[in-house]
């Protein structure tokens, strides 16, 4: 349930044209809904101002397309993250709806309700290298779901840092920056340099052995020297999103 719909149960009882005890029923019968093996989170949006996330690696073709389908007849807004390609595929075949939504096969996410969001500030996401791109698209999708205007800057990374000091006008216009790389990590440290907006850091797993899957990364970015940084797990696009999304649209989505 929406802020909006909560609003507007509020103002048919002022009227008159709603008893309290139905707005009340409306407002219980949105709490959470029990499919069995899944709680559909439907005040999510009310609390958070974004709905429920389904994150897709792990659940059953059959789950996946439950979660979705009930979630979908309630609110007009979805994100499905770690949505491979092949298992879209089968989604979209099994649930018409399904193909109502964008599915962007670098990010592996499948949105609903872009056409409602609202493009606010800006948000923008710096990558170092191709290689990283599944993951800063993921933060992508995610803030631009969130209201957010954003756009990538890709392919910038410590061995040619000309060709991110090419991009200073943007860097120092955006109100949020999210900064994705993998290897050593560096990225996030150098921007922190350069800008006075806060910077997420999000280490990728993108690197030869010694970079251990992304802890590499991981640790250069908490110890990184440059004030402002924050870091989330590694490969988490998503939560780098969410929250660079809260960031740029302030308090209570203002």
């Amino acid at each position: 349930m929406t802020r909006e719909e909560v609003l507007d149960l509020l103002r048919r009882v002022e009227a008159g044209a709603l008893p309290a005890a139905a707005a009340v029923r409306e407002v219980e019968r949105h709490t959470f809904e029990e499919l069995g093996f899944a709680k559909l989170d439907h005040q999510r949006s009310l609390r958070l101002g974004f709905p429920e996330v389904v994150f897709a690696q792990g659940k059953s073709d059959e789950h996946l397309r439950e979660i979705c389908a009930r979630h979908l007849d309630t609110h007009a807004r979805l994100l499905v993250t770690r949505l491979e390609p092949a298992r879209y595929a089968a989604l979209a075949a099994a649930l018409p709806a399904a193909r109502a939504g964008r599915y962007n096969a670098v990010a592996r996410t499948l949105a609903f309700g872009l056409e409602q969001a609202q493009a606010r500030g800006l948000v923008l996401v710096v990558c170092a290298g191709t290689s990283d791109l599944p993951v800063a698209e993921e933060a992508v999708e995610t803030a631009r779901l969130m209201d957010c205007r954003v756009e990538l800057v890709a392919d910038v990374g410590v061995a040619g840092l000309h060709r991110l000091l090419a991009h200073m006008e943007r860097l120092r216009e955006a109100r949020v920056l999210v900064v994705v790389a993998g290897m050593e990590g560096a990225l996030p440290s150098v921007v922190g340099g350069l800008v006075r907006a806060p910077v997420i850091a999000v280490p990728t797993s993108v690197g030869y052995g010694a970079s251990f899957g992304g802890l590499a990364a991981l640790l250069a970015m908490l110890n990184s020297c440059a004030p402002g940084v924050t870091v989330v797990n590694i490969d988490n696009g998503f939560g780098a999103g969410v929250a660079a999304a809260l960031i740029n649209n302030g308090p209570a989505g203002d």
